[in-house]
């Protein structure tokens, strides 16, 4: 199961201007922390909701139906990005039979872009008999 999201950063940027307070209802407080120790969190902060866009669309939600704080970016010092859920998001990782997730992130000064693939052992990509999608795993 994939999903992908890109953001316009200049957009994004903007509504962080007009209401602050989003940035408490999107993002878990070490996701602001990484992000406010650069010198754009813009950027950051929008790869990380492309992220979390990506994230739904993998785990086939729609818009509301997970929490944006229910999955968290999280990166240890010198690591790659990884996913951690919880409440909503969890359930239906757990549901789908979701055992772990790739995700990639990508930033310029004007788009963030995220693919998140969730791992689900057995599964072909959504390939029915005799069809093949995609690279093997």
């Amino acid at each position: 199961m994939i999903g992908i999201d890109i953001v316009d950063v200049a957009r994004f940027r903007g509504l962080l201007a007009r209401r602050p307070s989003v940035l408490e209802r999107l993002f878990t407080p070490a996701e602001r922390a990484y992000a406010e120790a650069r010198a754009d969190p813009a950027e950051r902060l929008a790869a990380r909701f492309a992220a979390k866009e990506a994230i739904m669309k993998a785990l086939g939600a729609g818009f509301g139906e997970v929490a944006f704080r229910d999955m968290e970016v999280v990166r240890p010092p010198g690591g790659k990005p990884g996913v951690r859920l919880s409440g909503r998001a969890a359930v239906l990782a757990r549901r789908a039979g979701v055992v772990g997730w790739h995700l990639s992130l990508s930033h310029s000064d004007t788009a963030a872009v995220a693919v998140a693939l969730a791992v689900v052992p057995g599964d072909a990509g959504g390939a029915t008999a005799g069809e093949t999608r995609g690279a093997p795993r």
